[in-house]
């Protein structure tokens, strides 16, 4: 779990230097007197839901000895509630598609195709923010399934089962993502997330494994009118 702790670490510390920035670049400057026209002036975190979409990259291992890892890409959408402007629940489902390296094996098969897809919910938590940049931590629990077999055959066109190559299994298994996401703000309803995590799977019988993913993509929020 240190890699967790280290990559929540990261976003507290990133999220915290660019409101850092952006507050001393306001002291050191002071914009004229115009009629209201800035976008993010509206920029309230007072909306009862957020709707995101994004592109999803994940650095998996599709086999407990394998060597080689999977450098999957894929999707991330996210539905969530918020409670309070500090506190909401998520509901998340995200999907990893790649190839991935194997075991020297005698049957020729090299980089098959793997998948990872979640479906996880949990607690959200906001963080410092400004008009500029809001940061969110999550930590998000379900299940994960992996497919480990697609056109899996040797020279004569007979199926080879994934363990004869040191991928795992076809199965459901526990996920979870913890990690959290920063949005840089367009308007009081649209923003750009960028949002890093630690995904945890139980994938074959070695324990837990985490891995590493990325996504980046937009947030709508709506629903405006949510009490302090």
């Amino acid at each position: 779990m240190k890699h967790v702790r280290r990559m929540v670490l990261s976003v507290v510390a990133v999220a915290a230097l660019l409101i850092c920035f952006q507050n001393q670049a306001q002291a050191q400057y002071t914009q004229p007197t115009v009629a209201p026209s800035d976008a993010l002036a509206g920029v309230h975190y007072d909306y009862r839901w957020e709707l995101y979409g994004g592109f999803a990259y994940s650095h998996f291992n599709a086999g407990a000895q394998l060597i080689q890892g999977s450098n999957l890409g894929g999707f991330d959408i996210q539905g969530a509630r918020w409670f309070t402007p500090r506190w909401g629940v998520a509901a998340n489902a995200r999907g990893y598609y790649g190839t991935s390296g194997v075991q020297p094996n005698p049957y020729g098969i090299k980089g098959p195709f793997v998948s990872e897809n979640m479906i996880l919910v949990g607690p959200e938590y906001r963080g410092p923010s400004n008009q500029h940049v809001s940061m969110t931590l999550h930590a998000l629990f379900g299940t994960a399934h992996g497919g480990f077999d697609s056109a899996l055959q040797d020279q004569n066109g007979n199926p080879v089962p994934p363990s004869a190559l040191g991928l795992f299994n076809n199965q459901w298994t526990f996920g979870s993502a913890i990690g959290g996401s920063i949005d840089l703000n367009r308007s009081p309803r649209l923003a750009f997330r960028i949002s890093p995590d630690a995904t945890l799977t139980n994938f074959g019988s070695a324990g837990i494994h985490e891995q590493f993913a990325l996504s980046v993509g937009l947030v709508y929020r709506l629903g405006k009118g949510l009490h302090k």
